[in-house]
């Protein structure tokens, strides 16, 4: 890597599956994302380590599975203590800003990062937190608390045409307090930098713009390619599912459908834009020869394959991200199979920076740096990825282990389900019950056991739970405390507040 040390820009969307991307196979108008991709590292096989927001997102920050962590659900608090890729990076010099959403939750909303631009969209309180085995409630709900979801069917049967909406305004923001820090690197161009632009679209409601939504013939919109099926043919998850997002009630109709995948495709379309009002001014400002650029997603959506919708599977579907790294200085554009994951990434970034990760991480890392398959300098990665699912769809830790092309699906009280992705990449064979697959099933079986406590995990989450909820209980009387951040004047920089240096910062421009 070179000696002077490369600008570093993470663009994360919000629930962008990669299976709609012309990269990845599919169809969405996505002139900026096919740019990169055409020039970058494509990564083909790159997941993440929980099909859900906050533990994924915890997880890529901190280069650990989520379970190592304590992010086990959307409630979880993500630990001041847990170095982050900010953490290392700082240590090298770099500034590091965060524009837009991580779902933190706890009173540190930095995580290392020296500044953020705009409050959190989610709560970053306990309010999220699922209950299992609790007291209180169960006794007159029962497991339909464990199983409260805010999703349902309304999110697809209300999908459509928007004027403008809350998530419309919150990456509105996200984009132009980005573009804003851009140009403040750029008057101080020897500070490397890590910004995060961190956008909350094409995430569900699906609700879009008229503007994209035009980019599309509504006829063209392409259907799930696998259909739900019969009750007696699912896998238990996904029964499980249907039910805990409601699926089953008869409201959503191949019209219906139609018009969900169509705004989801116009809010790709609207990420890409934002995408390319930040290379135009990374362009503008000449940052863009030495900024390396890394895009990807914290999960995907099921968007109507096997009958489900959102997340909270292992389908690749969901479990699935794009991951380009583009840098025309550094990597030739090429296409990776490798199974890698978000975990990669803080050791990846740190490479970058010139940081030994994983001779400075104070416990071991579960990521390893994609910087030697960006270089084409090493064969196809052998290793497995790994995911988890702790939150309020499952009643008991499940887990996803890939090695090579099989996957395998365990824990959570259902029956295992092994998938041969070769062969079957929309994965509807479960292998399980055949003659021959013995021996994949007990290789990924062996790796799971190998890599989680399921009994000490239970326990912890149990009482990770009982916690959270009794102290978002104890809020209900009195103030409860205000885990916020409020980000200072975006334009804080360009106000004159010393008349008598008015022309010292009247021709701060950039030439």
């Amino acid at each position: 890597m070179p000696k002077q040390p490369p600008n570093l820009l993470l663009i994360q969307a919000d629930q962008l599956k990669p299976q709609v991307l012309r990269a990845y196979g599919g169809t969405a108008d996505t002139p900026h994302l096919d740019k990169l991709a055409s020039g970058g590292v494509v990564f083909e096989n790159a997941y993440c380590n929980f099909p859900l927001c906050a533990p994924s997102r915890f997880s890529m920050l901190s280069g650990m599975l989520p379970s190592r962590i304590g992010a086990y659900d959307n409630g979880a608090e993500f630990l001041a203590q847990i170095p982050t890729i900010a953490h290392y990076l700082r240590l090298a010099g770099y500034h590091c800003c965060l524009s837009g959403k991580q779902h933190f939750v706890g009173p540190d909303m930095l995580h290392g990062f020296h500044e953020r631009t705009v409050p959190e969209l989610y709560p970053t309180d306990f309010c999220w937190t699922p209950q299992w085995d609790e007291i209180w409630g169960a006794e007159t709900r029962g497991a339909e608390t464990r199983m409260a979801s805010n999703n349902d069917s309304s999110g697809v049967t209300k999908a459509g045409v928007c004027r403008r909406s809350v998530q419309i305004e919150h990456d509105e923001a996200v984009l132009y307090r980005a573009v804003t820090q851009l140009h403040h690197y750029a008057r101080n161009p020897e500070q490397p930098f890590f910004l995060t632009a961190s956008f909350t679209h094409p995430h569900e409601p699906y609700y879009c713009l008229q503007q994209f939504w035009d980019r599309y013939r509504h006829d063209d919109i392409p259907m799930p390619a696998t259909p739900l099926a019969p009750a007696a043919e699912r896998e238990v998850h996904t029964t499980r599912l249907l039910e805990h997002h409601g699926l089953l009630d008869g409201q959503i109709t191949a019209a219906g459908t139609r018009v969900a995948r169509h705004a989801y495709l116009a809010n790709v379309s609207y990420v890409d834009h934002m995408i390319g009002e930040l290379l135009a001014t990374l362009e503008l400002t000449g940052l863009a020869s030495n900024t390396v650029l890394v895009i990807t997603a914290d999960h995907g959506d099921m968007l109507g394959e096997h009958g489900l919708w959102f997340k909270k599977h292992f389908f690749d579907h969901c479990l699935r991200v794009p991951l380009i790294i583009h840098s025309a200085r550094y990597f030739a554009a090429r296409r990776r199979a490798d199974n890698v994951s978000l975990v990669d990434l803080l050791p990846t970034l740190c490479e970058l920076a010139g940081i030994d990760a994983p001779a400075r991480a104070p416990a071991a890392l579960d990521g390893t740096s994609l910087v030697p398959l960006c270089e084409g300098s090493t064969p196809l990665r052998a290793q497995p990825v790994y995911a988890e699912m702790t939150s309020e769809s499952v009643p008991a830790p499940m887990f996803m282990v890939k090695h090579e092309h099989y996957k395998l699906l365990t824990g959570g009280g259902a029956p295992p389900v092994l998938y041969d992705l070769a062969a079957d990449p929309h994965e509807r064979c479960n292998l399980v019950p055949q003659v021959g697959a013995g021996a994949h099933l007990d290789r990924l079986r062996i790796l799971a056991r190998e890599q989680w406590n399921v009994e000490q995990l239970t326990a912890d989450i149990r009482l990770s739970q009982r916690r959270r909820r009794l102290v978002a209980a104890a809020w209900d009387f009195g103030a409860a405390p205000q885990w916020d951040y409020t980000p200072s004047e975006p334009v804080g920089p360009a106000l004159l507040r010393r008349p008598g240096l008015y022309n010292d910062w009247a021709w701060q421009g950039i030439d």
